[in-house]
């Protein structure tokens, strides 16, 4: 339970108690019936006292002198404790606002993520655990306060409307991930997107239903994915090579990261341009694997020969440790 849980429920029992209290008093003190006795209980606690109803008897004025002294201290603290949470709600609300705003407009080349259900919220788990930065647009309010509690930044709406892409800075986003339920909602997001911003990269989420890809593709998504079909085949490929599923989640899925399949462009100003990929030590330096280089409009080369040349824009696919990885991009740059 939460604090500010605990803090209501201790107001309304208190005041509860006192209420039930006075009310059970004047009823046997002073003979009046209970709705009475609750109206005395209530314009005492109030101190509104409009003199209709007094109490007469001994027992009945020192069950008032207590409810004054108590009762209304409590009433009081009672009302400054809800309108202190509500200004402090109020003020928290307002400063996350300005806050997230500050985010949104200092984000660049990041990440849109539409939608934060399973697959949505594993997504952004793992582009935060590889510190990229991203944005989340949720049009369920209760999602939204989940996604606020992890840190993330979020924005309520629909992410088929162009201000709502606008706000999430589609203009300035490496990448778009629409994973929201519908085929129909997802084909929306990614015309928005692409009309909004033609280069940017739209991955998508498929039902697998007939014809949901190429509708998907039409749309203007650069990939689509069924996650039906891709646990499906993932299932098989592990009861049929076990090892190899089990080298992939190694290489590719394990938190600490000790092995690491990654891509690395090579610049313009990184040291192995123009290098052969023998010439360019990366075994003997870095003790990294290259094994595919991916280069602009032609098929990627598996297992590449030590002769091909490393050219700027080419993208290197490498297998090595976590650290290794991590100097050698930090030569790229």
């Amino acid at each position: 339970m939460s604090n500010i849980s605990k803090k209501l429920l201790f107001l309304v029992s208190g005041f509860t108690l006192i209420l039930l209290t006075g009310t059970v008093g004047y009823t046997y003190l002073e003979g009046y019936a209970p709705i009475d006795a609750l109206y005395l209980t209530i314009i005492t606690l109030t101190t509104v006292g409009y003199g209709d109803m007094v109490p007469i008897h001994p027992g009945g004025k020192i069950l008032t002198v207590v409810l004054v002294l108590v009762g209304v201290s409590f009433v009081m603290y009672m009302f400054s404790k809800i309108v202190e949470t509500m200004v402090e709600g109020g003020l928290r609300e307002i400063l996350g606002k300005h806050q997230m705003k500050k985010q949104l407009q200092d984000l660049s080349g990041h990440y849109i993520v539409c939608g934060h259900g399973r697959i949505g919220s594993i997504i952004c788990e793992t582009l935060h655990d590889n510190d990229k930065p991203f944005v989340v647009i949720e049009s369920q309010k209760n999602e939204i306060l989940e996604i606020q509690k992890k840190g993330y930044v979020a924005i309520e709406g629909e992410a088929s409307h162009d201000d709502i892409l606008i706000e999430a800075g589609i203009e300035r986003a490496t990448g778009l991930i629409s994973v929201v339920s519908t085929d129909a909602d997802n084909v929306f997001i990614t015309l928005t997107a692409k009309g909004l911003n033609p280069d940017i990269k739209v991955l998508a989420r498929s039902s697998g239903a007939a014809g949901s890809e190429i509708k998907l593709k039409r749309a203007g998504a650069d990939k689509v994915i069924s996650p039906y079909y891709i646990g499906g085949r993932r299932m098989a490929q592990f009861m049929l090579r076990p090892n190899v599923t089990d080298f992939i989640d190694l290489a590719m899925y394990t938190n600490d990261m000790s092995l690491r399949l990654e891509e690395i462009l090579v610049t313009e100003n990184a040291r192995i341009n123009g290098l052969t990929l023998l010439q360019s030590n990366l075994r003997q330096k870095y003790n990294i694997i290259v094994i595919g280089i991916k280069r602009a409009r032609e098929n990627m080369q598996f297992n590449p020969k030590p002769d091909i040349q490393i050219c700027s824009g080419d993208i290197l696919i490498v297998l090595g440790r976590n650290d290794q990885i991590s100097t050698l991009e930090k030569e790229m740059r």
